[in-house]
């Protein structure tokens, strides 16, 4: 890497370090579930690097830390992959006690070929074959999670933060400019690490659980997008835990409240005109905004284990709560899995429901693309819209992780998009995960079974 390599920086990251001297270099990549592994490495070693390693076993390592048998043929070996710096993700990491920049990177085998199961490379994967169409993704993630109390004790049940009141938190409240005042030390903090970071906040909303907030990023290119919410998660934990609180991305942490989604909005540039392909020249819908849908309809039950990853997952689908239950679309309404909001025909959108805040951004992105994908190749009809209210219908997808990883497996069309490998060790890794949560016998059982059966 060239000597004067701080001068080439993201603007933002040159500012944050405006009058500092760099102290150390977090090189990351996002596992399967989305957690950030790495080696954080002096800024002076990482300006003489162009690469360094890590075996691929990261990706084959469940979210308690063991790991699925999905090494292939030639067995666990641990093979070192060759990882690489994308310097257009240079970013501070604000919270740190020295000047410390997090770069994400990129994940290749000894012969330059791109990792297969690598979250970020599936993403990428998926963009290319828009491209090829001529045509250019769009999203925009909406990002739910709940401020809490501090939980040390995996056997408590978690409980809302006490804000600046003095109070815990208030369920009930949506859109309450008060309630988000009482999170205000919090989200000043993540106000300002998202500004030292370089990205900008479309707005943050109180939700309808208590101490459940909802960031709304600016819409943009898909990789870029998944990069943002895997550094958000990590900037939102730092500036809760800056004032004695956890922040839960948990799909369904509190029972009686809602659950956080990570809710997508799509659109597609075509590349020649430089217009939104879903909207006709007299503004009308076109085929592809159709067809698009159609995909999302048919083939998002079988991507449902990739947007919904954990046993916890399945919790947050509940009729009537705030989440869908199925994949009927509609204008303008929330009761549907699948919403087209307001807009003019050049902002004209579609909103999949969906994906869970619990899933990797770059995966739920990147299936959530692959459906309407396949949509749009197979020329799949929508339903008719939906009118009413959808909580009224039967359920379109099934409610728990085992069921939905067979229909994942049986998905050979999806895999084809997504990458046969990855297809193949994600459902490995997740079953393996889930032979786990069956290994645990749980409060209800020793309380209902213990002495009655």
């Amino acid at each position: 890497m060239a000597k004067d390599w701080t001068s080439k920086l993201p603007d933002a990251a040159q500012t944050y370090l405006e009058g500092h001297r760099l102290d150390e270099v977090e090189c990351i990549i996002a596992d399967l579930p989305g957690v950030a592994r790495g080696k954080a490495v002096p800024a002076s070693k990482f300006s003489k690097q162009a690469y360094f390693h890590l075996p691929d076993s990261i990706f084959y390592q469940t979210i308690t830390g063991d790991w699925g048998e999905a090494a292939g043929d030639e067995g666990f070996i641990e093979r070192d992959m060759v990882l690489k710096p994308d310097m257009d993700t240079a970013s501070a990491a604000p919270w740190t006690g020295d000047w410390t920049l997090q770069v994400i990177h990129d994940a290749y085998d000894r012969d330059g070929k791109p990792i297969d199961c690598a979250p970020r490379n599936v993403l990428k994967r998926v963009v290319k074959m828009y491209e090829k169409m001529g045509l250019e993704p769009v999203v925009a993630p909406e990002m739910e999670f709940f401020l809490i109390a501090r939980n040390l004790d995996p056997r408590q049940e978690i409980a809302p933060m006490v804000g600046r009141s003095g109070r815990p938190a208030a369920a009930r409240q949506a859109y309450s400019m008060t309630a988000v005042d009482e999170f205000g030390p919090v989200i000043d903090d993540i106000y300002d690490f998202a500004e030292a970071q370089g990205f900008e906040i479309d707005g943050i909303t109180q939700e309808g659980g208590a101490g459940q907030l909802e960031i709304n990023l600016r819409h943009g290119d898909p990789v870029k997008l998944a990069d943002e919410v895997f550094y958000f998660k990590r900037l939102i934990r730092e500036a809760a835990l800056r004032h004695d609180c956890f922040a839960t991305f948990m799909a369904k942490p509190i029972a009686a409240e809602p659950g956080s989604a990570m809710h997508i909005h799509h659109s597609i540039i075509d590349i020649e005109t430089g217009k939104n392909a879903f909207s006709g020249p007299q503004g009308g819908e076109t085929d592809m905004f159709y067809h698009f849908i159609g995909g999302l309809q048919t083939y998002l039950p079988s991507a449902l284990a990739v947007m919904a990853p954990y046993v916890n997952s399945y919790r947050r689908y509940v009729r009537d709560n705030a989440a869908p239950i199925n994949l009927e679309w509609g204008r303008d309404n929330r009761t549907t899995g699948i919403r087209v909001p307001l807009s003019p025909p050049e902002a004209r959108r579609v909103e999949n429901r969906i994906a869970g805040m619990d899933c990797n951004p770059y995966l739920g992105i990147a299936v959530s693309l692959a459906c309407g994908l396949l949509g749009m190749r197979n020329e799949t009809r929508a339903k008719t819209q939906y009118r009413g209210d959808a909580y009224e219908g039967e359920p379109d997808f099934v409610n728990e992780l085992g069921a939905a990883l067979d229909l994942f497996d049986e998905a050979t069309d999806l895999h084809k998009i997504l990458g046969p490998d990855f297809a193949r060790v994600y459902s490995i890794v997740k079953r393996a995960e889930y032979a786990e949560f069956l290994q645990v016998i749980s409060p209800w059982e020793r309380e209902h079974l213990l002495l009655n059966v």
